[in-house]
């Protein structure tokens, strides 16, 4: 009886206050439907600030401590260049190309400069810019210290409307009636971009770094506080990355975020193992590309993946991704300077095809493993082939156009961070 008492002044309180507002003829409270919308709204709003966070500073940073001392401005600079500039494209063609209504492998020009785009297709656009945005900036870790400055911007450009825009249209264009992307048709699973953010940029890191050529003076990297701080941000940016692409705040998002974590921290554990048992010590640079590695392979199947299929993903991509940056890279003999196609190009590999297995009933999912694996197989060859070949042609054209991809020997020397910005980032 006290406590009914006690609360009595809180509830008369709360009925004058809505006696009041019905009197003053103000809005009634809002429907379900209409908080879920918000709701729904603030979740892209953070995700998209969480995808762009993965860029600028995350992956500027991870790079940045990769590098050596002379060339860690010259790689911020490349990082931060493309946000801004690929944000422009974004809006004057690439949203057209990516997203448009028109069939085929690319949207059209039908949305040029967001031209017929809704209000309420805005925050959308925002939310995949920021994935047009990182998608080329994975690849700069392949031939970071030795590339021109302009041909890195060129080639950017070009490999975003030629390579990005008409992967990303074929799988995550949805359309309707004949009008269908065609890995929509044939149901490829991929959430949030193994095949359109991860195996492309690999594949076009593979190509670029044996096109660029070696360095000629490599160096262990410079601060790796920086690299681990870059990593960190790009692990929380993952959330908005993967569960913003369930599109609102809902029980899928969130036990996608579940599952991307995980991931991560299982690929960490692995890599840290691995190096524990065959190097001798667990790394701190190991464990931070172990993370990398479990969160480019859950991202495919972050859709469909519980997290006893976390585990495994987590797991297989940590063990896959060490022996591709540890083992292959030696014995082919590429340069892949930052990893770029062993943690991303063999980890958006490994969960695109494992969301098949982690979707199926094994993992009390509803995929039919055989016939999912190969759809799984099939886009992946298509993908892997298409950004080969496209890739190739464009490194042909910024050749010619920036007489050469590589700066001279010199420059190679004497460091980007002075020879192309004429600038030093430290000064002892």
């Amino acid at each position: 009886m006290i406590s009914r008492l006690n609360r009595m002044p809180a509830i008369l309180a709360a009925t004058l206050l809505l006696t009041i507002s019905l009197a003053r003829g103000e809005e009634a409270p809002m429907t379900p439907e209409d908080a879920a919308t918000v709701g729904n709204n603030a979740w892209m709003l953070t995700s998209t600030a969480l995808v762009l966070f993965m860029t600028i500073p995350g992956l500027a940073l991870f790079y940045g401590g990769l590098v050596s001392r002379k060339n860690v401005l010259s790689v911020l600079m490349h990082c931060f260049a493309l946000a801004s500039i690929l944000s422009i494209v974004w809006l004057v063609c690439g949203y057209s190309m990516s997203l448009g209504s028109r069939g085929g492998w690319f949207g059209g020009f039908g949305n040029f400069m967001h031209r017929g785009v809704e209000p309420d297709g805005i925050l959308t656009s925002a939310f995949q810019m920021t994935f047009f945005v990182i998608t080329p900036a994975l690849i700069v870790g392949t031939f970071v210290e030795r590339i021109k400055f302009s041909a890195m911007l060129l080639f950017s450009v070009l490999w975003a409307l030629l390579v990005y825009a008409p992967v990303c249209h074929i799988t995550w264009f949805g359309g309707s009636g004949e009008n269908v992307s065609l890995f929509t048709r044939w149901g490829v699973i991929d959430l949030a971009g193994g095949i359109v953010v991860h195996i492309t940029a690999g594949v076009g890191a593979l190509v670029a770094c044996i096109m660029v050529g070696k360095r000629n003076h490599p160096m262990p990297p410079h601060n790796l506080p920086m690299t681990v701080t870059g990593t960190a941000m790009l692990w929380v940016g993952w959330f908005g990355f993967n569960a913003g692409s369930q599109g609102g705040a809902s029980d899928a998002a969130a036990m996608t975020l579940f599952v991307t974590h995980l991931s991560a921290a299982t690929g960490a554990f692995v890599w840290m193992l691995i190096d524990w048992f065959i190097e001798k010590k667990p790394t701190v640079l190991g464990i931070a590309t172990g993370a990398i590695a479990g969160l480019a392979a859950i991202t495919p199947a972050s859709g469909v993946a519980n997290p006893a299929g976390a585990l495994l993903i987590g797991a297989c991509s940590g063990a896959c991704c060490w022996w591709a940056s540890m083992r292959l890279k030696k014995a082919l003999g590429y340069d892949d300077s930052l990893d770029v196609v062993g943690v991303h190009g063999v980890g958006g590999l490994v969960g695109t095809l494992l969301a098949a297995v982690v979707g199926s009933s094994l993992f009390g999912g509803e995929l039919q493993l055989g016939k999912q694996l190969g759809i799984q197989a099939l886009a992946s060859i298509i993908t892997i082939i298409y950004t080969a070949v496209v890739t190739f042609l464009i490194l042909i054209v910024v050749r010619l156009v920036c007489c050469g991809l590589r700066v001279s020997e010199e420059d190679e020397r004497l460091g980007l961070d002075q020879a192309a910005h004429g600038e030093n980032a430290y000064n002892d």
